[in-house]
């Protein structure tokens, strides 16, 4: 399969050229340039309109009614199907406090997946929790929480073929920092999440290797003057990268403001935390054994916390463009750039030669036009 998409915008995190073609062959981006002539490809002719990597969501458990706890082959297909209409390319799938066994299931199911062509990549799994507060446990299950314990990680790790690639946890529970310093050195991110952290430990946790917030702001200890907390730690430390989720609901218009202020581009990663409502009408799911009520307030457990997001990964770049007024290079950072480097990938979150071919299309508005997933055209915005 070749595409050529003429007479694009490209826009990178590190800059922008107008009036480029670019030609995908064979999964890959072959070349971009100002003027390709190749013969017998399909043809997109992007005038007016802008190219993006497409984007990467690192903490994603459900869409379209399937969730990764469901441990099912054929729903993590049609997750991961669902993703390309808002142009997330790849993910990791996000598993919650559960059973250990619950967990396992989920890992092996992972594990063993393979995506088809029409289908956003899983790039790995986010394990959340059950290694966190329950002074901070949000919508995850009190009962099923423990304390870190480095040896169920590495058991874990080995059940999903090394394919665990980044870990919420709480490094102030007992056995915290050990963790935080085997699973850094292994190469996991750990992000700090469902903490009661104090700013100290969160330095600490950070020395140890610690590179990521979970959802700032939520269920995490909050702000205060005398106690920045781990809000304060994740604003504030350089060497953390915070997710965000900019649906308005999880986080008032000021606090993403004050997030890019302090932040900037370089330390954000947009997430989306959905979970399986996402995509379907308003009513009552599940997750992680919880009823959820999802209304146009967002989703809810009956004790009123919140229960993960239905955002989309357009709308999340959207209203971040909305509040911060941010280019679109640092919207790249911030919806795949960034990830990409967390993560490690030397093939995403770049539109330049011998990348993968995964991309967007979106207009001024950054409505979507187009998802492109390994070259091929997955997504036409009548589609939606």
């Amino acid at each position: 399969m070749s595409l050529i998409i003429r007479n694009i915008t490209v826009v990178n995190a590190s800059g922008r050229d107008e009036q480029m073609d670019v030609w995908m062959t064979d999964g890959k981006i072959a070349q971009v340039a100002h003027h390709i002539e190749v013969e017998g490809v399909e043809q997109l002719d992007g005038s007016g309109k802008f190219l993006l990597p497409g984007f990467i969501d690192m903490h994603i458990h459900g869409s379209a009614k399937m969730d990764t706890m469901d441990a099912s082959d054929e729903g993590l297909h049609i997750m991961a199907k669902s993703l390309l209409k808002e142009g997330t390319t790849s993910f990791l799938a996000t598993t919650m406090t559960q059973s250990f066994d619950n967990i396992e299931r989920a890992i092996a199911n992972v594990a063993q997946f393979q995506p088809k062509s029409d289908e956003a990549e899983v790039l790995g799994l986010h394990i959340e929790g059950p290694f966190v507060s329950k002074q901070r446990a949000g919508a995850q299950p009190l009962d099923y929480i423990v304390l870190p314990d480095v040896e169920v990680m590495t058991k874990w790790q080995a059940l999903s073929g090394q394919k665990i690639k980044q870990i919420t946890l709480a490094p102030e529970e007992p056995n915290g920092m050990t963790a935080v310093q085997s699973l850094s050195e292994n190469g996991i991110i750990v992000s700090i999440g469902h903490s009661d952290a104090t700013f100290e430990q969160m330095q600490e946790a950070v020395q140890l290797g610690a590179s990521q917030g979970t959802h700032l702001y939520n269920q995490m200890r909050p702000f205060h003057h005398r106690d920045p907390g781990v809000v304060g730690g994740v604003l504030l430390i350089d060497a953390i990268k915070a997710e965000l989720i900019v649906d308005f609901i999880h986080m008032h218009e000021g606090a993403v403001e004050m997030a890019y202020r302090l932040k900037g581009a370089d330390g954000i990663i947009l997430i989306t935390d959905a979970m399986r409502a996402k995509g379907m009408p308003y009513g009552e799911y599940d997750l992680g054994g919880q009823l959820v009520h999802v209304t146009e307030s967002g989703a809810h457990l009956s004790n009123g916390s919140l229960a993960g997001s239905i955002l989309t990964m357009d709308q999340a770049v959207r209203n971040m463009r909305q509040i911060t007024n941010c280019t679109l290079e640092e919207l790249v950072k911030m919806s795949s750039y960034n990830a990409a480097q967390q993560l490690k990938l030397t093939n995403k979150g770049q539109l330049i030669e011998g990348y993968d071919a995964d991309a967007v299309i979106v207009d001024e508005h950054l409505l979507l036009h187009q998802t492109i997933k390994a070259g091929q055209i997955s997504m036409h915005a009548n589609n939606l």
